[in-house]
């Protein structure tokens, strides 16, 4: 038994990155089985491409490794491959299904990290190699704790806003970070075999509890060579909390798209949000820490 992202998870499946819990201490959220979804994916894969959406179920097929299928915002059946890479199964377990598990429980994935910074939380959301996980791993080493990484759980808790819920101690560093950080790659395990990328586990520096977000930058690549902090305004805020989803192009095919809208207004009310742009001419993950942490004091958003 495992909890991840204020869920428990009963699991098939060993997921070592998870914090283990006493399987007699509690009631499962999520179930995580092996199952038979070949007849399942040759039966449906003729009429749509990629992601198979029907009800309240997803499917999809990652060659090579396993078909994945996610139900009723409670179970996940993996039906793997031959000589297939369980390192790599548990990455799409932990990212691609976990995401549209929590859309099926209206569950707000964003695509990014998260930092909890004198008891509140930051989420820094943006493209892939935009430098999230980097910028994360920049306040760890100051002594901040990791809430998520890869995907940030939004859950509304109470009338007060918005809270991220804890994912599970573990970054993924590209190997340029970890060369930057004068980390060795040696010390960590690759994501799975050939993979550049690398499991970096954080059981110290990782917070177990939610805690209320106060606010999201999304981080861009510049040619320009100084960082800038912009507020985003009106109407962008909405198309920014969108494509910065997890897997925000099944929102509408899973007919998500009004509690999508409802729950964006809901963060844009309680959220100020900020476009962090960082040039990609040299290594700034210091410097943007520095600069973000003068930034929210100064606007007394700690």
């Amino acid at each position: 038994m495992y909890k991840a992202f204020g869920l428990t998870i009963c699991s098939e499946i060993s997921l070592p990155e998870l914090t283990q819990l006493h399987k007699d201490e509690e009631v499962a959220d999520i179930f995580i089985d092996i199952g038979y979804l070949s007849c399942f994916w040759d039966e449906f894969k003729i009429h749509q491409r990629n992601f198979i959406v029907k009800e309240s179920l997803v499917i999809f097929q990652i060659p090579n490794t396993a078909t994945f299928c996610i139900k009723d915002g409670k179970n996940i059946i993996v039906s793997p491959m031959d000589g297939s890479d369980y390192d790599k199964i548990r990455l799409y377990i932990l990212g691609t299904c976990m995401g549209v598990l929590l859309m099926q429980r209206k569950i707000f994935p964003l695509h990014g990290s998260a930092i909890a910074i004198n008891g509140k939380a930051y989420a820094f959301i943006g493209n892939s190699g935009a430098g999230k996980s980097t910028l994360a791993s920049a306040f760890i080493n100051k002594g901040f704790q990791l809430l998520s990484d890869d995907v940030v759980a939004v859950k509304f808790l109470n009338e007060d806003g918005p809270f991220i819920m804890p994912s599970y101690p573990q970054q993924k560093l590209w190997k340029d970070s970890l060369e930057k950080f004068g980390m060795q790659t040696s010390d960590y395990r690759p994501l799975f075999e050939r993979e550049t990328k690398y499991s970096i586990p954080v059981n110290s520096n990782f917070s177990h509890e939610p805690s209320p977000l106060a606010g999201v930058f999304e981080l861009v690549k510049t040619e320009n060579e100084h960082i800038q902090i912009c507020k985003i305004e009106k109407l962008e805020r909405f198309r920014t909390l969108l494509y910065q989803t997890y897997r925000h192009s099944l929102v509408n095919k899973m007919g998500l798209t009004e509690w999508h809208f409802t729950d964006s207004s809901k963060i844009i009310n309680k959220v100020q949000m900020y476009q962090l742009k960082r040039p990609t001419s040299e290594f700034t993950a210091q410097n943007l820490v520095s600069m973000i942490l003068s930034f929210i004091k100064e606007r007394e958003i700690i």
